[in-house]
């Protein structure tokens, strides 16, 4: 208990400094938590991907067709349960910087093979009865204020022209770990237009997506579709969903190891922030240190009295960082686009992460004031002048 009382009043007793190192501690949490969301946002595709799809594409890159008439073939695989296609659509609404995920997808099949994106009943069946109808995501329709019946005009680019969509179905994502930011449309009404104004380009589809009974038969599955393609014009690849989704990261893989670097470096910051505390307050306390020697305090006493200290300072920062952490990650998400990072938010593993490196570092902080501590005699404390 007096250990406890001594603790406390030394941890206060410069009251500007431990505030301002407190103050440091929970910037650099803060900025460590963020740094760590945005790396994880950039990999939640990879985390939320389902082990029971495969998706196959053109061998040679993502950007080349394949035949729709890939499709029966694959359907009848042992071990497919269902097949859908989809293609990348692009277009612009309203300007360039109003980017989010449009595509063309097999109406029939594209809910069923993504169960995670919920429709009700009745705008499903309304979004499969018009042509030129679209299903978009919650979180898309809440940042353009988009309603049921609504009109989205876009002006196509790989699929040049005008073009209309009519909202017909607002999907709501199963969790939050689901990209609520994506509008799909009828894949037909896409190559009927294609047939009239660009023959050549009708009859392909971007990519298959391939649900498997069993996620065990996911390398068996792959290889017996691409040899059913190999030497045909339209090589493909197949791959499980999160390798597919890993491939559209590894481009910017450097930076990704860049900002998981960084956050790793602000544990350090912290340690120095931390470490440059104690090692000022133990050296002010070197006669205090003597003199409870001399009361009978033993080394285990000391070395309480400043790890003791340490954490308490190292947790107080750390726990006003996280607490500030949550609104700030919330402000930037409400600040840029919902479509640049559908699924931006802390997750339990970083606040773990965080709350362990602040133990970690008020512990690491006060071993060199502890061994000064205890390796100065009692002779040499109440002689220091300092």
């Amino acid at each position: 208990m007096r250990v406890m009382k001594l603790m406390l009043k030394n941890a206060f007793r410069h009251m500007l400094r431990t505030t301002l190192t407190i103050l440091g501690i929970s910037v650099a949490v803060v900025a460590f938590s963020f740094l760590r969301t945005v790396v994880t946002a950039w990999y939640a595709g990879v985390e939320a991907s389902s082990p029971n799809r495969l998706i196959t594409r053109n061998a040679v890159s993502f950007i080349f067709p394949l035949p729709l008439a890939y499709r029966d073939q694959i359907a009848r695989l042992e071990g497919v349960e269902t097949v859908t296609y989809m293609n990348w659509f692009q277009g612009v609404y309203i300007d360039k910087n109003q980017f989010f995920a449009r595509m063309a997808v097999d109406a029939q099949t594209a809910l069923d093979v993504y169960p995670e994106f919920l429709v009700p009943p009745d705008q499903r069946d309304a979004f499969l009865k018009e042509r030129n109808a679209c299903v978009v995501g919650a979180d898309l329709a809440q940042q353009y204020n988009f309603k049921i019946g609504d009109v989205i005009p876009i002006e196509g680019d790989i699929y040049p022209g005008k073009w209309e969509f009519v909202v017909r179905a607002i999907y709501q994502p199963r969790d939050k770990t689901v990209d609520g930011t994506q509008m799909w449309f009828h894949w037909q009404y896409l190559d009927e237009r294609m047939r009239q104004e660009m023959p050549g380009r009708a009859g392909e589809v971007g990519w298959y997506v391939i649900r498997i009974k069993n996620p065990a038969d996911a390398g068996r599955i792959s290889e017996q579709v691409d040899a059913l393609f190999k030497n045909s014009r339209a090589e493909t690849k197949t791959e499980t969903e999160a390798a597919f989704q890993q491939g559209f990261i590894q481009g910017t893989g450097l930076i990704i190891q860049l900002l998981n670097f960084l956050s790793f470096v602000i544990i350090g910051i912290i340690m120095l922030v931390l470490g440059n505390t104690m090692i000022m307050s133990a050296r002010e306390r070197t006669k205090e240190y003597a003199v409870l020697k001399t009361l009978g305090f033993s080394g285990s006493h000391l070395t309480a009295l400043i790890a003791g200290e340490s954490l308490m300072i190292s947790i107080m920062g750390a726990a006003l960082g996280l607490f500030l952490s949550y609104p700030i990650v919330e402000l930037f998400s409400l600040m840029v686009p919902k479509s640049w990072f559908p699924i931006f938010y802390i997750e339990p593993a970083t606040i773990v992460l965080g709350a362990t490196s602040a133990l970690v570092v008020g512990i690491v902080a006060a071993l060199f004031p502890i061994q000064r501590a205890l390796r100065t005699s009692i002779v040499e404390g109440l002689r220091f002048v300092g």
